[in-house]
């Protein structure tokens, strides 16, 4: 059953329509991840169901239980949504504690002083910032401070979690650790996430499912595994992961790429659904591409135009014409050597419309 649900939500900043028609819903103690580039509208959404935004057009629900609907004039007020919130800057109180700054919203809520200790240091001990309780945040780390934010959050119990770019501000060491915990935190507590993120890893290692959009319209929802495997269009395959695009043409019953005069090889012949085309698009991920030796007749011909060593894999550029493509392998695998001649197999090759 969904927990949170958008039916046809809409917002329009003037002539400008920044979401459009969005339907969606998302399960209780479910982890989604709304990915895209800046501007696509995700931070747009989280900020309606937040109560931060009026919608333009349709209804958002928790449960059963109606929060924004500008038909029925009706509109919850943030504070009574029982959400927690993180944003990408810490947000904390620097003149109050530790401790206060995630006793603060309990005291506002005009809880028992019995009830804010208990919720508080639950909190606390959750994110591992018991025995900091009495510091002030400006003496934490970014990762301290992203982790005060967190356990603030948690605090009042909520019923759904709303990230914001949560850490994009932290170091990539501090960032792939906070990862985890938040996920660690989500299977202890159960509630459900709505993560905004531009960080593919991010979105990949914490979801359970991924909303890509682009100009306020979604692409794909489906699973990290089914979104990297199975995008539904092109933006989706060049949005996640690494990828290649080489431009080619249907000719006379045969594959050519643009700026090459030898035909590819019969491998890499377009779905015949597509062979009408004027302008084809041959998309390949940098490591699923393999060097083949010469006499493989299923090889395409090229030149390496650069090789680079970044630790565990050796990144190449191989000129195919007047184009080129990249491709990853392990550093213990053999490959070419700068300058060189060689063929590469495309091991699992997708194939979309050239101009989309």
């Amino acid at each position: 059953m969904s927990h949170v649900r958008l039916v046809n939500v809409t917002k329009k900043f003037g002539d400008v329509t920044a979401v459009n028609a969005l339907n969606l819903e998302i399960g209780k103690g479910e982890c989604f991840s709304m990915l895209g580039p800046s501007g696509c509208g995700k931070t747009t959404t989280l900020r309606m169901v937040a109560g931060f935004e009026d919608l333009s057009e349709g209804e958002i629900y928790v449960g059963e239980r109606l929060i924004s609907s500008p038909k029925r004039n009706y509109y919850l007020p943030p504070e009574d949504r029982n959400f927690g919130m993180v944003f990408q800057a810490f947000a904390v109180w620097p003149h109050l504690s530790v401790y206060e700054n995630v006793a603060w919203p309990l005291r506002i809520r005009k809880l028992p002083a019995a009830e804010i200790e208990k919720r508080a240091k639950d909190a606390l001990r959750s994110t591992n910032l018991l025995k900091v309780a009495d510091d002030s945040p400006a003496n934490l780390s970014g990762g301290g401070k992203q982790r005060v934010a967190l356990a603030r959050a948690l605090a009042i119990n909520p019923d759904v979690m709303l990230l914001d770019e949560p850490l994009s501000s932290l170091d990539p060491h501090l960032r792939e650790e906070m990862r985890f915990e938040i996920k660690d935190l989500q299977r202890k507590y159960g509630f459900c996430i709505i993560y905004v993120t531009h960080d593919q890893a991010e979105a990949m290692a914490l979801s359970d499912r991924i909303l890509v959009m682009k100009l306020g319209v979604v692409q794909q929802i489906d699973t990290p595994f089914d979104v990297y495997n199975k995008p539904a269009n092109k933006f989706v395959f060049s949005f996640i992961g690494l990828s290649n695009f080489l431009n080619v043409a249907w000719q006379d019953g045969r594959t050519f790429a643009h700026g090459g005069a030898a035909a590819l090889p019969a491998s890499l012949t377009p779905p015949e659904d597509m062979r009408g085309r004027d302008a084809l698009a041959l998309a390949s991920r940098p490591s699923e591409i393999a060097f083949v030796s010469e006499d493989d007749e299923g090889g395409l011909r090229g030149v390496v135009s650069r090789k680079a060593f970044l630790g565990e894999i050796i990144d190449y550029q191989v000129k195919i014409g007047e184009q080129e493509v990249r491709v990853q392998k392990g550093r213990r695998d053999p490959g070419p050597e700068l300058g060189e001649a060689c063929r590469l197999r495309f091991l699992r090759p997708f194939w979309y419309a050239g101009k989309e």
